[in-house]
């Protein structure tokens, strides 16, 4: 096997996992550095949990291995390994105060109480909870019970720390508010964080890397901006963020056919010869990636004739559903568009919509 780079933390190399008769894993390679917040993505039953779990310890692999810093770990136990894990129900141990759940595992290893005091006090400070150090955990909100619980879980100093859907339970605005202090939380401890998520919103917002998994396999391996801007399939496509589907013919290089007339492409995709002997593809594009044009606007290609059918005021944006007539005998097509608040169409109204070449992403299936 080869040996891992310096930069490398964290390998898993070729491992499966079945239970019973459906295989939930399937061949999961991939490396993750120090100091990095990785995500696993995907909907529920994809695996990413599982996957987690056999990180932790707490679930064994059927084949393959788990590496840390070059040192195979796959069966030592949860507690044999230089790695933590908040849960999603927080695990805090009702019968103890705040400063008494954080100081636990430190407690356990019976170190000095003069650095007991110290670390706990610190962490207590890092996650902004120093006043509640005295209180138990009956009396918290679901926030201050999950800084608890990153407190506790970091005040160990482990390698890696896992994250198991560890914002769930919160309302949207402490979701949001806690995202932002997760990320800097990472960065100032530089620990390696593994998250799971099944919110395309917090991955993109939290991690250095998303990995996206779907039916057991890392699908794609990038960063947030690299999996949004260039999903690979399209379920990526689908599955973040809101992008419309293009099913599409070849015409010529970097030419495509679609309903409502011929698109040109910045690259030619991997198309693909269906039964009908063409060559056929997917092509998506995001909703603020249509572009409704203005009078004076006059581009050359990829201008398409539209009636809007419907309006949704999403607070910070209109969406609109648009119908493009088809062409040469194909159905007409709908599609969703972004506009900003001031920018008003309504239901009937007929529009132009440009779509720029550099957002057609060509999709692998």
């Amino acid at each position: 096997m080869d040996k891992p780079s310096p930069s490398t933390d964290l390998q898993i190399r070729n491992v499966f996992k079945n239970f019973g008769s459906k295989a939930v894993l399937k061949g999961i390679d991939v490396d993750i550095r120090h100091g990095e917040f990785v995500t696993l993505l995907g909907p529920s039953g994809c695996g990413k949990t599982t996957l987690l779990r056999i990180i932790g310890g707490f679930e064994k692999a059927d084949s393959g291995e788990v590496l840390l810093n070059g040192n195979v770990i796959s069966n030592r136990s949860p507690a044999k390994r230089p790695i933590n894990t908040v849960f999603q129900n927080y695990a805090l141990f009702p019968h103890l105060n705040i400063f008494n759940n954080v100081a636990f595992g430190l407690k356990s290893q019976k170190r000095p109480k003069e650095e007991i005091e110290r670390r706990v006090n610190e962490m207590l400070e890092l996650v902004n909870i120093t006043d509640l150090a005295r209180e138990m955990p009956a009396t918290l909100s679901g926030g201050q019970k999950q800084r608890v619980a990153l407190a506790r879980a970091l005040v160990n100093e482990p390698e890696i720390l896992l994250l198991d859907e560890p914002l769930s339970a919160l309302d949207a605005n402490l979701r949001k508010k806690l995202q932002v202090e997760l990320r800097e939380l990472q960065k100032k401890t530089d620990t390696t964080f593994i998250l799971v998520t099944h919110d395309q919103d917090e991955a993109i917002a939290v991690s250095d890397r998303i990995l996206v998994m779907y039916q057991g396999q890392i699908i794609q391996d990038g960063s947030p901006e690299d999996v949004y801007e260039h999903p690979a399939n399209r379920f990526v496509a689908t599955f973040i963020g809101e992008a419309n589907i293009l099913e599409c013919d070849r015409v010529a290089e970097n030419l495509a056919q679609t309903n409502f007339g011929n698109l040109k492409l910045e690259k030619d995709p991997a198309w693909k010869i269906n039964e009908s002997g063409k060559c056929h593809g997917g092509i998506a594009i995001r909703m603020e990636d249509i572009h409704v044009c203005t009078p004076d606007e006059n581009f050359s290609e990829n201008v398409f004739p539209a009636k809007i059918l419907q309006r949704i005021f999403r607070g910070d944006y209109w969406e609109l559903i648009a119908e493009l007539p088809g062409v040469s005998n194909f159905e007409s097509l709908k599609l969703r568009v972004m506009t900003d608040p001031d920018e008003i169409y309504n239901p009937g109204d007929q529009v132009k919509l440009y779509m720029e070449p550099q957002y057609l992403q060509v999709l692998s299936d």
